[in-house]
């Protein structure tokens, strides 16, 4: 617990509020899922870009995703 006391001492010292690194903190947490979003969105549009193609029969599967039909 001394060492908490003494790294919040320590980080007064900076001359930042406590709000002030709550705020750049925030923000940067912020900026980074905006990046985030904007890589999924991208990938979004290049992906309707294509015309969807049906999967080739993969005769090494392991685990079928569907029953055959008979």
């Amino acid at each position: 617990m001394n060492a908490l006391i003494m790294a919040s001492a320590a980080a007064s010292t900076t001359g930042l509020d406590s709000h002030t690194w709550a705020l750049i903190i925030g923000g940067g947490i912020f900026l980074a899922f905006m990046l985030l979003l904007l890589v999924t969105v991208s990938y979004t549009n290049v992906g309707l870009r294509h015309e969807i193609k049906p999967d080739d029969f993969d005769e090494h599967r392991q685990f079928k995703t569907h029953a055959e039909h008979h």
